[in-house]
């Protein structure tokens, strides 16, 4: 799948057809009727004709009265359910789904009848290469990123807290709730989970037994099959809600009825014993306890996915409000599945000036208001108190020892921080912060992964690198002019090279560049290592609006041509390499092919992508490629924020936004608040 920009197919849209619907909730959940509208139902009331069609809920407890009008009308029916990867919540939290099953034959889980995934899993070729290599690139996210059909859970929680010594060498017994339609479906009932728990024992004498409950259950919405009295010698009760994929990691052998969890138990390698019906067994790939004969098709894992998470679903896309692909639907999730997974538990922030509070808050206090407090004492007593993590902005970090640094991301805005623009990005570090070399960071650790990442994520990366490029995106997308149209002339023979100007006072200059620590001395290095080249020098933007201290007076004594307010990636396409400090317009030619000369460590220094001219830094051995590391720079570090939905995103609809121009600008009052920082600023500096 390719991620780009995107219009609204609509006009290609057939006319709609009409649904008939007798359940206030496809009335009310405005993300399945946009959903059923997108995949071309007019949502009506009143009376359908043959020609109509009458959506139900799968099998709910309503379902009867849209099958009653049906048998009267001879109109068909739709059965409408949640697709397998569904939210972060369960559905009774009152989130919506991020996809839905539109069945024109019957239900998945009811085997009384094929349903439309059956006749895809049964009939459809499922041999086309491009397909295939999709399903395995989808189970491999879902792996990578920890995702499920639910998602509420931290992935660092060990599997087994209720008994850490059954590290592994487990079978899982799989629990449902109570009047689940998929158990009724495969005519399973209390008696038939007791029986799976009984053979279990059977077969796996001396194993201990783990039995997961359903999230709806650990979320005390709905009970179980088990019960207390059923827990004997050997087995244990999970009900912390844990990652799926660690649990099946440590399960020798998996049982179910009908749950998706099963699905998953497929997906991991497991052949899970299924003693009911669900659209997964019959294919080969499962030990069916009650074999449904008009199966009998062998399967191969990637196909089963295909079918089921490919074809088979409708994905809907909230930023664009479209309907998309299983590989962006991924994207959605696991952006909202991250803030959940960070901000569930909520955070005292300190070192947060007042301007970015409320960008904080919008990003990072959505499931949980986050408190601010500066004094590191008092937060610390906050945190313990409330049970909130400590998050503090990376350069005010002196005495907050054990908080996360937060700070903006590669890809920030249209416009400057120091004019108060809020952030589309920001990273949050548990380790330390990516421009301080002189101890570890997150990013250090996902640039270190990066190198083990597959094929088709380096694809990703290549795609978002193009993006990037032809677009002429930035860290801040100033609107500014191109270099000057003379540099042709005989004076501007030879290699160019753009130096690019740094704010001095910075701390990654303070903190990664043990020689050359001023634009000054940055323009002298060069120039006396090339004395040949065309130099153009260009001042750093906040320099250049006066709000903060790097002015090199004598800039034309060693630069050929200084580029006033010249736009970065303009300069960036009239040289032929950039020499530079700890500038993020290094990391920015990387990905326009430009050979990078660092005289500091700024984040992406040290990996073999650039001449380094620094010490090195002994804990940076990978060799990534340039893909590699763009995926761990632009899409594992940072979180993003869009603020035309007001919610977690992925970097793909960031990069939507800053070329479309939907991305907040500052205000009058920002502006004039940003001009006395900048002369307090100036003035500070000056008595230094």
């Amino acid at each position: 799948m390719t991620h780009s920009a995107h219009t609204d197919p609509a006009a290609a849209r057939p006319p709609a057809r009409r649904l008939f619907v007798f359940n206030g909730g496809f009335l009310t959940q405005t993300r399945i009727r946009r959903i059923l509208t997108l995949s071309g139902f007019d949502v009506s009331l009143g009376k359908p004709t043959p020609n109509d069609m009458i959506g139900v809920w799968g099998q709910s407890p309503t379902a009867w009265r849209g099958e009653a009008v049906a048998g009267r009308t001879d109109a068909p029916v739709l059965r409408v359910e949640d697709a397998f990867l569904r939210s972060v919540l369960p559905g009774r939290d009152g989130e919506p789904p991020l996809g839905l099953h539109l069945d024109t034959r019957g239900v998945h889980f009811d085997p009384a009848q094929p349903s439309d995934l059956e006749v895809l899993l049964a009939e459809h070729p499922l041999d086309d290469t491009h397909l295939l290599n999709q399903a395995r690139d989808g189970m491999d996210r879902l792996r990578r990123l920890n995702l499920s059909k639910y998602n509420a859970f931290d992935p660092a929680t060990p599997a087994l807290t209720t008994s850490p010594a059954l590290d592994a060498g487990y079978v899982l017994i799989i629990d449902q709730t109570k009047g689940d339609a998929s158990v009724t479906a495969s005519r399973a009932d209390r008696n038939t989970f007791l029986e799976m728990l009984f053979v279990a024992r059977e077969e796996h004498p001396t194993a201990p037994i783990v039995i997961k409950t359903h999230p709806e259950t650990t979320a005390g919405h709905r009970d179980g099959h088990y019960r207390d009295a059923d827990i004997g010698p050997n087995v244990h009760l999970m009900s912390d809600p844990v990652s799926p994929h660690a649990l099946l990691d440590g399960a020798i052998a998996v049982y179910t009825v009908s749950s998706q969890l099963g699905f998953e138990a497929v997906l991991a390698g497991h052949k899970p014993v299924v003693f009911g019906q669900p659209f997964y067994m019959g294919w080969g790939l499962t030990d069916d306890r009650m074999p449904l004969d008009r199966r009998q098709r062998r399967l191969t894992r990637a196909q089963l996915f295909a079918a089921a998470m490919i074809l088979y679903p409708k994905w809907y896309d909230p930023y664009r409000d479209r309907l998309c692909s299983l590989s962006e639907a991924i994207d959605t999730l696991a952006a909202h599945t991250r803030a959940w997974r960070d901000d569930a538990q909520g955070w005292v922030a300190s070192g947060m000036r007042l301007w970015k509070r409320g960008p904080l808050q919008q990003v990072f206090g959505c499931h949980r208001k986050v408190v601010f407090e500066d004094n590191p004492a008092t937060a610390d007593a906050l945190a313990a108190k409330t049970g909130r993590g400590r998050m503090v902005w990376a350069g005010k970090s002196d005495g907050h020892d054990s908080a996360y640094r937060v700070e903006d991301g590669f890809l920030r805005s249209r416009g400057l921080g120091a004019e108060l623009i809020p952030p589309l990005s920001l990273v949050l570090d548990d380790l330390g912060i990516y421009y301080d070399p002189t101890g570890p960071s997150r990013l250090e650790v996902l640039i270190e992964a990066a190198t083990a990442l597959p094929p088709a994520a380096s694809d990703r990366a290549e795609q978002l690198i193009a993006r990037i490029t032809s677009a002429g995106l930035s860290k801040y997308n100033l609107d500014a002019s191109d270099v000057p149209d003379d540099l042709s002339g005989d004076d501007y023979k030879g290699r160019r090279i753009l130096v690019p100007g740094q704010v001095e006072d910075d701390a990654s200059i303070r903190l990664g560049t043990p020689d050359v620590a001023t634009n000054r001395g940055l323009l002298a290095a060069t120039r006396a290592a090339n004395p040949a080249a065309t130099i153009l020098y260009k001042p750093h933007p906040d320099v250049e609006a006066g709000l903060r201290s790097g002015a090199v007076p004598d800039a034309a004594e060693f630069a050929d041509v200084i580029l006033d307010r010249t736009s970065p990636m303009a300069a960036l396409e009239a040289v032929d390499a950039v020499w530079t400090m700890t500038s993020t317009l290094g990391f920015e030619a990387l990905l326009r092919g430009k050979d990078v000369t660092c005289l500091g460590t700024p984040f992406y220094a040290g990996w073999g992508l650039t001449d380094d001219r620094a010490p090195p830094c002994v804990r940076r051995t990978a060799r990534p490629t340039l893909a590699q590391l763009v995926h761990a720079i632009l899409i594992d570090y940072p979180r993003y924020y869009d603020p035309v939905t007001q919610a977690p995103c992925p970097v793909w609809v960031v990069l939507d936004r800053l070329e479309q121009g939907t991305v907040p600008r500052p205000s009058r009052a920002n502006r004039l608040l940003a001009k006395m920082q900048g002369a307090f600023a100036s003035y500070a500096y000056l008595w230094r």
